[in-house]
């Protein structure tokens, strides 16, 4: 447990020691912020950054914060940022409402997927358009993802889980896609579609697109992921490589308990 402290302590110095904003090397940012549900305070002070084309793996316990963390850096109304600093490509995210954020380019997948009632898949995908600035054209969308392709006449709600996810992913690329957050691809799905959606993970990793990964199959996602952070209580509690939470059993059990 001692050990354990001094970790969570080594890796809140360096969250507070991090560059950040316009003039960091840093593709995204977010430095000491702070959200709430209410009066309730859910995300107290987390500090991370992301190279451009990094898959950085969030993770931790039920009720870590981590969904939390993902709805404030899209700007969702709630939890409410109330101090701290969010950039993206010297963008300050933390001044904007969620429709501007979704303007600059970061696109949230949530859990439930949000795939629009009464819609084929492809009106959802032509939805995603309507506004400028656009992503992937349609072609280039069915070229990565044949199934879509061969569904699209069919209504987006009626499609399988794993189907639904991938309608959620495509969504967002058809969107101008500068940072992908992804909130537990695989909660629900059979374990053969869960491989499935591994695969989509996998290629928008190869496609070199900046995404944060919430997940609790936390093995499967640090498998995909370049770094990660641990979030406890939310607060950041380690971040460093994927490789090393891989490696590193004693770490798991303590905040992953895997």
């Amino acid at each position: 447990m001692a050990m354990a402290a001094e970790t969570q302590r080594e890796a809140a110095e360096q969250a507070r020691t991090a560059p950040i904003g316009a003039e960091s090397e840093a593709y995204f940012s977010c430095r000491d912020i702070h959200a709430y549900y209410g009066e309730s305070y859910i995300v107290q002070g987390v500090s991370f950054e992301i190279r451009e084309k990094e898959v950085l793996a969030l993770l931790g316990r039920n009720g870590a914060g981590k969904t939390s963390t993902l709805r404030t850096i899209a700007r969702a109304p709630s939890p409410e940022l109330k101090k701290g600093e969010i950039w993206l490509k010297g963008k300050p995210l933390h001044k904007m409402e969620c429709y501007k954020a979704a303007q600059a380019g970061v696109v949230l997948v949530p859990e439930d997927r949000r795939i629009i009632p009464g819609l084929t898949v492809e009106e959802n995908l032509i939805l995603a358009q309507i506004e400028e600035p656009r992503g992937w054209e349609l072609g280039r969308i069915y070229e990565h993802f044949p199934r879509l392709a061969e569904r699209r006449s069919q209504e987006g709600t009626t499609l399988s889980g794993g189907e639904q996810q991938m309608l959620a992913v495509a969504r967002a690329l058809a969107r101008d896609l500068k940072l992908l957050l992804l909130d537990e691809p695989y909660e629900g799905l059979a374990p053969v579609i869960v491989r499935e959606i591994e695969k989509i993970v996998a290629e928008i990793k190869e496609l070199g697109i900046t995404t944060i990964i919430v997940e609790q199959n936390a093995i499967a996602a640090l498998q995909l992921a370049d770094r990660a952070v641990i979030l406890d209580m939310g607060t950041v509690a380690w971040q460093g490589p994927a490789s090393e939470v891989l490696e590193n059993a004693a770490l798991r059990q303590e905040y992953l308990a895997v």
